[in-house]
């Protein structure tokens, strides 16, 4: 069995070298072995849940929840893991069918009325009459977007600036390419919510803080980091459009990363979505959100391990 170090952990499982010192010391990393000053590590180790998720403020944040939450969802993951590598057909076929309905219902949330099989039609290359341009664009966008991300995570690309743009570039190509990968230059209000964006001249600069808070949330569940990025983004809103597509995103590809499968907020759950976030926003409370998103992580691992 291979070994790795510290500093080899701390690339794989995406936390600082002192949380994994502190983890080593605790007795949380199964199978390490300290050598003089140094530990050696595993490669097959697996990553430890953060038990520190704790109904408590964390960084200006409400995460009220107990400290076993996380316990099902990472079962399920490490049950899936152990299943892989997944057979390519199979996988080619789950990742075909989990990119079609992601598609659709990220982008029927945002008000796209083309149908599952319309939407499939459109991916396919085929037009659909009474439809807009606008709206097949959008599909196949989304697409593109989610190849994109694929992309990144083969790469081991980190979440940037850059790659939030380079999104939200595929979000809008060819809909609106004057603001495509741009931050806004106008204020704007976000329908139906009760927070309001903060001031155009003040994104470039939230967008700096958001990327740099986002290291120092890695200490926490991959759920939490990957929601709080989602949210966050949403509520600096640094887009004219299509911020809502380029956070569920970006909330995919931080999953991704951490080696969870991308989740699917459905198009008939935009009300309870919406409500979760609007909670956050105005109250720091991302409970809440973060138990949708775990609930729909739980879906999607159960639907890879029913076909496999």
């Amino acid at each position: 069995m291979g070994f790795m170090t510290t500093k080899e952990a701390v690339q794989k499982w995406n936390i600082s070298e002192r949380r994994i010192r502190q983890l080593l010391q605790d007795g949380r990393i199964e199978g390490a072995v300290k050598n003089g000053n140094s530990w050696n590590i595993p490669v097959d180790a697996v990553k430890p849940v953060d038990k520190r998720v704790i109904k408590a403020e964390t960084i200006n944040f409400i995460i009220d929840l107990d400290e076993s939450y996380f316990d099902e969802v990472d079962k399920l993951k490490k049950k899936l893991d152990s299943k892989r590598p997944i057979p390519k057909e199979t996988l080619r076929s789950l990742e075909e069918s989990i990119n079609l309905e992601w598609t659709y219902n990220s982008n029927g949330i945002e008000g796209n009325t083309l149908t599952l099989r319309e939407t499939q039609v459109v991916l396919e290359g085929i037009t659909v009459g009474g439809k807009s341009i606008k709206e097949h664009l959008e599909a196949i966008n989304h697409e593109k977007a989610i190849l994109y991300l694929n992309e990144l995570v083969k790469e081991d690309n980190p979440i940037t600036e850059w790659n939030i743009k380079g999104i939200h570039q595929l979000v809008l190509k060819d809909i609106d390419d004057e603001n495509a990968g741009r931050y806004r230059r106008e204020n704007v209000t976000i329908k139906g919510a009760t927070h309001t964006p903060p001031d155009y001249l003040k994104v470039p600069e939230l967008m700096e803080k958001l990327v740099l808070n986002y290291e120092n949330w890695n200490d926490f569940h991959p759920i939490i980091q990957a929601t709080l990025i989602h949210g966050e983004l949403v509520k600096i809103h640094p887009f004219v459009d299509g911020n809502g597509r380029t956070s569920r995103l970006l909330m995919n590809l931080d999953l991704m990363n951490h080696g969870f499968n991308p989740v699917i907020i459905k198009k008939e759950d935009r009300l309870e979505y919406y409500e979760t976030l609007d909670k956050a926003h105005t109250n720091s409370d991302y409970t809440d959100f973060i138990k949708l998103i775990t609930k729909l992580e739980i879906e999607i691992l159960k639907k890879y391990l029913e076909l496999l």
